[in-house]
């Protein structure tokens, strides 16, 4: 089954990355990197990404027919979507296991959701 493994930031888990010293930042790149590697070689990774400023966000509402758009995330979120991966495992516990193994997991959130099989799923 896959699962979407979302990966959290907020201001002060940023704040710490920011204030690491280089090799201590180059080592928690490191274990995205060697997770990346890992399930690619295991062939559970389907994707991983990661994203770029939240300021850089569009946010888009379809209302009346008229589309909307609002520059950036919403000013009352506490945390913002930083990357993710998308894996195909067995079993959730496995999915679990790879989101404990990323590194913002230790200083922001990180959230492991079952992906639908299909369209037909969600109609259903």
């Amino acid at each position: 089954m896959k699962y979407l493994v979302l990966i959290y930031s907020n201001p002060e888990s940023r704040a710490i990355w920011d204030r690491m010293a280089d090799q201590d930042r180059a080592t928690g790149l490191d274990a995205y990197a060697a997770l990346d590697e890992e399930l690619a070689a295991s062939g559970e990774l389907v994707v991983s990404e990661a994203l770029t400023d939240p300021a850089r966000t569009t946010r888009i509402a379809v209302r009346d027919g008229q589309v909307l758009t609002t520059d950036g995330p919403f000013a009352e979120a506490k945390e913002l979507l930083a990357g993710f991966y998308l894996v195909e495992v067995a079993t959730p516990d496995r999915a679990v296991e790879i989101a404990a193994r990323i590194p913002e997991a230790h200083l922001g959130l990180v959230e492991v959701r079952p992906v639908r099989p299909s369209l037909d799923d969600f109609l259903r």
